[in-house]
């Protein structure tokens, strides 16, 4: 089945291989599969039909297809204060990292192209984070000894700027918000980088409208080309917006909205809970109810913030 997943090409084919995939973890995940029989919802017929597992599961069980063994990897969510983690298992890194750099270059660019400077300092110093991960794998892709993560030392990473716009290649800056906002703080030009960035503002700074942010940070920057990335541990697969701040997906992820208050009630063009599809995660669950609100739409989704009382998470939730 991973091997199908990267060739998904129409509709019928992702159908098609979601049913399939459900069939295997409603066997295999034995907390997937106690939360159908608990629903009596085992037999779909069509995507629409098959329940989302929700994502608070992650923080107590151990949402997985496989067996964990003691030397198994896993990420951890980013938190703020005492907030629980979740915890999701690896058993194949590489396949992660296909996943994600199939997305990036799909919507961002091809790394051997580019000059990365990744500003994460929360997940740098929380540890166990799939952000670094991917990002660890896309700077050595990009085979340039300039690109690499910065923790607060915005000197440097302007001095590497300088250097980055002599070579002529694509300068993609990435960070959580509040460290674009401190970016964007300092008032210099970054007219020729694009910015990425990934939400989180770890409570260090008032949260922002994703309008509101894109405009402080375009004017203290001076930047022309700003992308929103969407993700969370809990998932293999990302999601990107440009400036309309309509998130697109790759082919083998699908977004369902569903009623605040019917989980299987689908809602398209109106506010309703996110329910992801992310094909790649087979060793877990691919079939996850976000604490997001969003807006399904024929091209795409919105972000809308978050579900009420949800926990602040780090992966681009911005609330309202």
């Amino acid at each position: 089945m991973k091997n199908d997943i990267f060739n998904i090409s129409s509709p019928e084919d992702f159908s098609k291989n979601a049913l399939e995939i459900f069939d295997y973890q409603a066997e295999k995940c034995a907390v997937y599969k106690r939360y159908l029989e608990s629903l009596g919802r085992s037999k779909p017929t069509n995507i629409e039909e098959i329940p989302f597992l929700p994502i608070t599961f992650f923080k107590n069980l151990d949402v997985v297809t496989e067996q964990i063994k003691e030397d198994t990897p896993f990420f951890l969510s980013s938190g703020t204060g005492n907030s629980e983690r979740s915890k999701h298992w690896i058993f194949d890194v590489e396949y992660y990292l296909t996943s994600c750099l199939h997305a990036y270059k799909s919507f961002v660019g091809d790394p051997e192209n580019q000059v990365i400077f990744a500003l994460l300092p929360n997940y740098l110093e929380q540890g166990n984070s799939g952000l670094v991960c991917m990002f660890e794998r896309l700077i050595r892709l990009t085979n340039n000894e300039l690109s690499g993560f910065f923790l607060k030392d915005l000197d440097e990473l302007r001095r590497k700027y300088e250097q980055a716009k002599a070579t002529g290649k694509e300068i993609v800056i990435f960070g959580v918000s509040y460290s674009l906002l401190d970016l964007a703080a300092r008032n210099e030009n970054y007219e020729s980088a694009t910015i990425v960035e990934t939400g989180g503002m770890k409570g260090r700074r008032q949260e922002l409208s994703k309008s509101e942010l894109f405009n402080q940070i375009k004017i203290g920057t001076s930047c022309k080309k700003i992308i929103s990335e969407y993700g969370m541990t809990e998932l293999f697969s990302q999601s990107y917006a440009g400036e309309d701040l309509i998130f697109s997906s790759p082919p083998w992820m699908k977004i369902i909205t569903t009623d605040v208050s019917d989980p299987f009630s689908i809602v398209v063009g109106r506010r309703g809970v996110l329910n992801i599809i992310d094909l790649a995660n087979i060793d877990s669950c691919c079939f996850i109810q976000t604490q997001d609100i969003g807006i399904q739409l024929s091209n795409g989704f919105t972000i809308e913030g978050r579900i009420q009382h949800a926990d602040i998470r780090g992966c681009n939730q911005l609330v309202e």
